[in-house]
């Protein structure tokens, strides 16, 4: 049974297995997501773990999602990083680069990669949340428009339209960015 798509509209209540089951498929994306949005490990821990017990609350009370687990899951913990950064001033965003440093590579080239990232890393700190979250749906987490649609609670042509927008508005950032560096 694959979690992520099932659709809840029957009325037979989750398994223990079915619980460890999507937690298992889960929690190892939702805790990318954390990271790259609050930028700390242990605070991303905390949030896939209230994400949990919220959902599982929620599930004992008869509530819960009502078509798609996933697009459930990632709801509770955006509204929880977005607590989070009401309740604290500010904060930042690491871009975590998945791929090992090429062994062969000179050391300029690697500072060169780190400071790109970093260029990136600031200028996704500057766009608005909801479309840090497209970008990192669509491009970090390879999801479909409709997937991000159902999440975000937009319709796909919103997403897409929200993701073109992110799109411009980060490259005109990286653009003044590299203006500036020019200049200095």
């Amino acid at each position: 049974m694959n979690t992520t798509t099932m659709v809840l509209a029957d009325t037979k209540p989750f398994t223990k297995q079915d619980l460890i089951g999507i937690y298992e498929e889960q929690s190892p994306a939702l805790f990318r997501y954390a990271v790259r949005l609050l930028g700390d490990s242990q605070l991303a821990e905390d949030c896939v773990a209230e994400t949990f017990s919220r959902f599982l609350q929620a599930v004992r009370k008869g509530g819960g999602p009502s078509a798609n687990v996933r697009a459930y899951l990632y709801r509770v913990a955006h509204n929880w990083i977005t607590d989070h950064y009401r309740r604290s001033s500010t904060a930042t965003v690491p871009l975590e680069h998945d791929l090992k440093d090429d062994e062969l590579a000179s050391p300029s080239q690697l500072l060169i990669e780190e400071f790109e990232r970093e260029q990136v890393r600031e200028a996704l700190l500057r766009l608005p949340m909801d479309q840090q979250q497209v970008i990192h749906f669509r491009f970090l987490e390879d999801w479909s428009h409709a997937e991000i649609a159902e999440v975000l609670g937009k319709t796909v042509e919103a997403t897409r339209a929200l993701q073109y927008r992110a799109l411009n508005t980060l490259r005109q950032l990286l653009l003044e960015r590299d203006d500036e560096v020019r200049h200095d």
